[in-house]
């Protein structure tokens, strides 16, 4: 019997023009039924370090680091998991060549990329793609998506529903932008520069040593747990 799962997903740096050199979109993936049990144990840790609001990579806080940890450990603890594709030089990109001169084309190829992965998506699984809300395209876009992977998957796509929702109402949608938020600070590499936020870099610190990954490399693609997808673009001159 197929199960069906959750995935949620945010992005960072993915506008074509913000002067960012790399891009980041990623996804924590729970099974369907689980996500009353995984959303209350989030909650009940936001509240015992008495810290009950929204967790966003933006807006980290020293005096909350403890909770960061915690909230770390219970990822690495529990069954959900994390996946990313982590696109470098993005400068290098050529969308009149590849992506018939639309960097949204570009997009959709890289959440292609995110979804279907071999590795970690039996074949008899089905999805719920539950994306955070970043302007007012929301519904236009979960509209291209749906089509864009019906379309790569022959008409037979496991990807069944799609929502927008804000952060802010979900717990795994901020455990989302917390992986790819400290992914996309170490790659930049923020954490070098004189005023490099010094929670932020504990943050990186702590990931890396319950992940055993160097958070601006990639994993191995079969990697279940924290899976980085690391994408490289070459230059076409």
């Amino acid at each position: 019997m197929s199960k069906t799962y959750s995935i949620y997903v945010d992005e960072s740096c993915h506008l074509e023009h913000d002067g960012f050199p790399i891009m980041c979109i990623g996804y924590t993936k729970i099974e369907y039924k689980q996500y009353p049990v995984i959303k209350s144990a989030i909650k009940e840790i936001k509240l015992r370090h008495k810290s009950a609001t929204e967790i966003k990579w933006s807006k980290l806080s020293m005096s909350r680091l403890p909770l960061y940890k915690e909230i770390i450990d219970f990822f690495f603890s529990s069954g959900i998991e994390f996946r990313c594709v982590l696109v470098k030089n993005k400068g290098n990109l050529d969308h009149e060549t590849y992506n018939r001169g639309d960097h949204n084309a570009f997009y959709y190829k890289i959440i292609y990329l995110l979804l279907n992965n071999k590795y970690t998506n039996p074949k008899d699984e089905k999805y719920r793609v539950i994306l955070d809300i970043k302007d007012t395209r929301g519904r236009q876009r979960l509209s291209e998506l749906d089509k864009c992977l019906i379309n790569k998957n022959e008409g037979n796509s496991p990807f069944k529903y799609f929502q927008n929702i804000r952060s802010h109402e979900n717990e795994l949608l901020q455990l989302t932008d917390l992986f790819i938020g400290a992914i996309a600070y170490k790659t930049r590499k923020e954490h070098e520069k004189e005023n490099a936020s010094k929670v932020k870099c504990e943050v990186i610190d702590y990931l890396e040593k319950r992940s055993g990954y160097h958070l601006d490399e990639g994993t191995i693609p079969w990697e279940h747990k924290f899976n980085i997808f690391d994408f490289q673009i070459s230059s076409s001159k």
